[in-house]
């Protein structure tokens, strides 16, 4: 997929949120795309915690994970991760979970984002909870959702 427009990129997002089966899940929400930069939105649900009854690493990661890679495609066009290091803060408690991710470098072969993990509390404070730095890869071929 070439670089398309930030509105045919919205639509595309949403159709890949609704048809992928764990976004779904999730009822993750794309709340902001601008060039180099992404947002998306997950409500807390008692199905995504732990057993300390916050919500678990991987849905943070997956937060932090998907803000990088459509923050990256706003650049660049279709892309995959090649890897993401994350670290974790504190507790994800919270109504619902921000992931906000800015490209830092985009370059022909690989786009650099980092991103951060916020979660909602009760008084409507974001809480950091996770950080993270990825290197997402540009894609010649259409990725089949």
């Amino acid at each position: 997929m070439e670089k398309i427009s930030l509105d045919e990129l919205k639509l595309y997002i949403k159709d890949i949120m609704q048809h992928q089966p764990f976004s779904a899940l999730l009822n993750v929400q794309l709340t902001r795309l601008e060039d180099g930069y992404a947002q998306l939105e997950i409500p807390f649900k008692p199905e995504l915690t732990q057993q300390h009854g916050f919500i678990h690493g991987g849905v943070v990661g997956y937060l932090a994970d998907n803000v990088c890679g459509y923050a990256a495609a706003t650049m660049v066009g279709e892309v995959v991760t090649q890897e993401y290091k994350i670290n974790f803060l504190a507790p994800a408690i919270g109504r619902h979970f921000i992931g906000k991710g800015q490209v830092i470098r985009a370059g022909k072969r690989q786009v650099i984002c980092r991103s951060d993990v916020y979660a909602v509390t009760e008084e409507n404070q974001e809480k950091h909870v996770a950080t993270a730095l990825a290197t997402i890869l540009p894609v010649s071929y259409q990725v089949k959702t």
